[in-house]
Formats: structure tokens, sequence, C-alpha cells
């Protein structure tokens, strides 16, 4: 076969057909942008083209507030579309197993069923829910997890390590929730009251350390 024969340089036809033929390639599709890397860039472009126009006085000052209003936007629309990083997500809420109960109520609310219990001279029940109102009370404000499986005692420590001027306290009123709720013992107003103390106290102090773990040592 002579050289000449071989078409090293295609018409026009030919070339597109080659053209047509190469970019029909898979290769070639799965390297194309996607719509958000075509905003994103156009996005880019436009502010780099905001910075790049040299312009003196007030309209650089507002080029600049328009720039910065855009980032904002995009951040903002970055947190909807992805959500908080995983990092500042909010604390779970409590697991709504207290003590081996079911019981889903705030602190707010337990502290009221402790009081009307009281009331009706139902201490042994007064006692339960006020010590349960304090625990649920600091899942809340995020300083002790109380995960299934806690004890009153657990909790009594994990919470004395948050508030050590507490510490006996703290030990006293889950003993009397030990009483009452499985010794079967009668319940005072004594002992109701003495968690009523330590609960108001804790309610008012600050934690010496974020986030304490039942079981932790200290």
């Amino acid at each position: 076969m002579r050289l000449s024969a071989i078409p090293l340089v295609p018409d026009g036809d030919e070339a597109r057909e080659w053209a047509e033929r190469e970019l029909s390639d898979p290769v070639y599709r799965e390297a194309e942008p996607t719509l958000l890397d075509r905003i994103a860039r156009a996005v880019a472009d436009f502010i780099g083209g905001l910075f790049e126009t040299e312009v003196d006085g007030q309209w650089g000052l507002l080029l600049a507030l328009l720039a910065a209003a855009i980032v904002v936007v995009i951040i903002v629309a970055a947190f909807l579309v992805w959500g908080l990083p995983r990092s500042t997500r909010r604390v779970p809420p409590p697991t709504a197993t207290l003590f081996g109960d079911a019981d889903a109520r705030s602190s707010a609310e337990l502290r009221a069923a402790a009081t009307a219990q009281a009331a009706a001279g139902e201490w042994e029940e007064a006692i339960v829910l006020r010590f349960r109102a304090l625990a649920r009370a600091l899942t809340e404000r995020g300083v002790v997890e109380t995960p299934p499986g806690t004890t009153v005692h657990g909790f009594a420590r994990a919470a004395g390590r948050a508030f050590p001027a507490s510490t006996d306290a703290l030990e006293a009123a889950a003993a009397a929730f030990d009483d009452v709720r499985y010794l079967r013992r009668r319940g005072t107003s004594g002992l109701y009251a003495r968690v009523v103390d330590v609960d108001d106290a804790i309610a008012d102090a600050s934690p010496t350390r974020e986030r304490h773990a039942v079981g932790a040592t200290p």
C-alpha cells in the first residue's frame, strides 16, 4: 500500500464523524461537571470578578458588601441542604427510660408531679418523682448522661463529680430513693425535703465540667 493512500488529514465530514465518535465515549460524559459544579463555578467567577475590578469610593464599598452578602447566602444554603456539621449538632434528647422505668416527662413536669404527691401526703411517690426530676434536669442541661441501666447510685456518683459540694447530699438522696422504691420503706417529709434540697442546690449551681458519663472515673 502506498503512503499516499492513508488519509492522514481527513476532510470536513470525516473530521466531524471522528469527533462525534470520540466524544460519545462514556469517559467524556463521566468527566463532565455536574449542575452543582457549574453553579459553584459561576458564583466563584462572579465573586472573583467583583474583586478584580478596581472601583473607588462608595461603589467599591457596595461591591464588597454585595460579595459578602453572596457568601453568607451560600453558607446558609449549604447549612439548609447538608445540615450542621456533626461536631456542632445538639446533644440528643434524653432517653425515655429513667432508672428502669419508662418516663419521658421533663424535669419541670416531674417536679410538679412530686409537689402534688407531697401535698397529698404520698411521700414515697413524691420522693421517687423528685429524684427523677433531679436526674432529668441534669440530662437536660447536658451535665450527666443517664443511659438505660443507670442506677440511682451510679447517677449520684456521676453528678457528684460535676457538683463536688453536693456529693454527700446526692448519695443521701439516692439512698432515700432506694429505701422507698426498692426496699418498700415508708417515706417521710424529712426524706422528701432531703431530695428537694439537693435538687434546688444543684439547679442554682454550675458544674465543674460540661458532661459526665455514669460509670466514668473522676
